[in-house]
């Protein structure tokens, strides 16, 4: 991004949490998070919550989107990466229908969106993912330059929406 737009200033915070859903990510956004005024933030939760239910985790989703944008927090929500346990061509999947729901909460709050569920289906019909994938759940190096790319193409088509 640097690179890409030479006058811009790019400081990366992460404040993950390994093994994270959204819920618990929403009880420490104010303080954890926003604290650090962010300018853009992403957010992306969609693996981990398949453990709690879509109706949770889009009240959780929802207050973080909704907290983030009344302190002025362009918000770029990204669908989960895959699980070699789950058919990534199935409609009716946990994993299918959080990104599902990740989309349509992009599309009722008009922030950003990086479709990296999508971007790996469609991979999915020319390549195995196994070679994205460090484990089942989890991308490798290669997966997570793959979701990189595909970031670094929303600031480069998306301009606007993030100035």
């Amino acid at each position: 991004v640097n690179d890409f737009y030479p006058y811009s200033v790019v400081n990366t915070i992460t404040t993950s949490i390994g093994g994270e859903q959204a819920e618990q990510g929403a009880k420490r956004f104010k303080d954890e998070v926003l604290i650090y005024k962010p300018d853009v933030l992403f957010i992306d939760y969609a693996l981990n919550d398949r453990g709690i239910s879509l109706e949770r985790a889009k009240i959780a989703w929802e207050q973080m989107i909704e907290e983030a944008m009344t302190y002025g927090t362009k918000v770029i929500l990204l669908t989960p990466t895959p699980d070699l346990k789950e058919d990534i061509t199935a409609d009716e999947t946990p994993l299918a229908k959080h990104s599902e729901q990740v989309r349509a909460l992009a599309k009722k709050y008009n922030v950003g969106l990086v479709d990296s569920y999508a971007i790996f289906r469609k991979l999915n019909a020319t390549e195995q993912l196994i070679g994205y994938m460090s484990q089942n759940n989890h991308i490798n190096q290669k997966g997570h330059q793959f979701v990189a790319d595909a970031i670094f193409e929303y600031f480069k088509t998306q301009p606007k929406r993030i100035e």
